[in-house]
């Protein structure tokens, strides 16, 4: 069990510089400095629905397009979660969750394994491909690279919705809760790696 999970990571490249602390066992607060509007608000309900507590400083060549600074946001906060969970004794390990958004439905089914050992699998069918001038493609990215660098098996299956921003909504939702679900504590193996191997990982 660690007592402090919290971390911060800062990565600048000749494309984006960012900076972000992280608290899991937070309340849900988010401060952000991004130039990504849509990207803030995800992240935004993301944290709330999570109960972490996350700073975020990011700025990058969006007059290019988004796609540098979403992909490394993400790997920036999957980083941070992998520094602050360190060796991830006592946690359920396992989180799951199925949401609905008004219309939408995002179905995180087993969704993720926080087991060290990365794996992606994204299944988000929609015909409309932009809100506003953000490319939903960019969430597949997003996700691939919080994934990888939190060492964490994701899964994300988008069921139906028909509302383009309800859908998206809905999986950040649903990715948050399970992963709030697998960061908690199992009063009863605090002391344990939640392995029969005795650790995570390769």
């Amino acid at each position: 069990m660690e007592e402090n999970r919290i971390a911060s990571i800062e990565r600048n490249t000749a494309e984006t510089q960012i900076a972000l602390s992280l608290n899991v066992d937070g309340s849900g607060r988010y401060a952000h400095e991004t130039p990504v509007p849509f990207l803030n608000h995800m992240l935004d309900l993301f944290a709330k629905h999570a109960l972490l507590d996350v700073e975020l400083k990011a700025t990058g060549d969006v007059e290019v397009d988004y796609h540098h600074l979403v992909e490394d946001v993400g790997i920036v906060l999957g980083s941070a979660l992998k520094d602050s969970l360190g060796e991830r004794k006592g946690i359920n390990r396992y989180g799951f969750w199925v949401l609905p958004m008004d219309e939408a439905q995002a179905q995180a089914e087993v969704c993720l394994d926080l087991s060290g050992r990365p794996f992606f699998v994204y299944t988000f069918e929609h015909d409309q491909k932009y809100i506003r001038d953000f490319d939903v493609m960019l969430i597949k990215h997003f996700w691939r690279s919080f994934a990888d660098a939190a060492q964490m098996n994701l899964h994300i299956e988008l069921k139906f919705g028909e509302d383009l921003h309800h859908c998206v909504e809905a999986t950040f939702k649903a990715v948050a809760r399970a992963l709030r679900m697998a960061c908690s504590y199992d009063p009863r193996a605090l002391d344990q790696v939640p392995s029969s191997k005795g650790r995570l990982g390769v």
